[in-house]
C-alpha cells in the first residue's frame, strides 16, 4: 500500500519538475491500474513511465531524492 502513496508522489513531483505532462501521468496510472487487474502485478509509476519513454533515469532519480 506505501509504495502506491510513493507512486503518486512521484508522479506529482515529476509533473510540477516538468518532466512529464499530467496527460502522461494519467496514461501511466491507467497502464497500472490495468496491469493490477488483469495480471495481478504492481508496477511503479516511475517504472511505466521510464518504459513509455517519456522520462530518463537521471529525472526519476531527481524526483526520487525529492521523495
Amino acid at each position: 500500500m506505501e509504495s502506491k502513496h510513493i507512486d503518486r508522489r512521484f508522479g506529482l513531483v515529476a509533473v510540477e519538475k516538468g518532466f512529464i505532462t499530467v496527460d502522461q501521468l494519467f496514461e501511466a496510472i491507467k497502464i497500472q491500474i490495468k496491469e493490477e487487474l488483469e495480471k495481478g502485478r504492481h508496477r511503479l509509476i516511475g517504472r511505466i513511465l521510464f518504459d513509455m519513454g517519456v522520462i530518463k533515469l537521471p529525472q526519476i532519480d531527481e524526483v526520487l531524492e525529492t521523495l
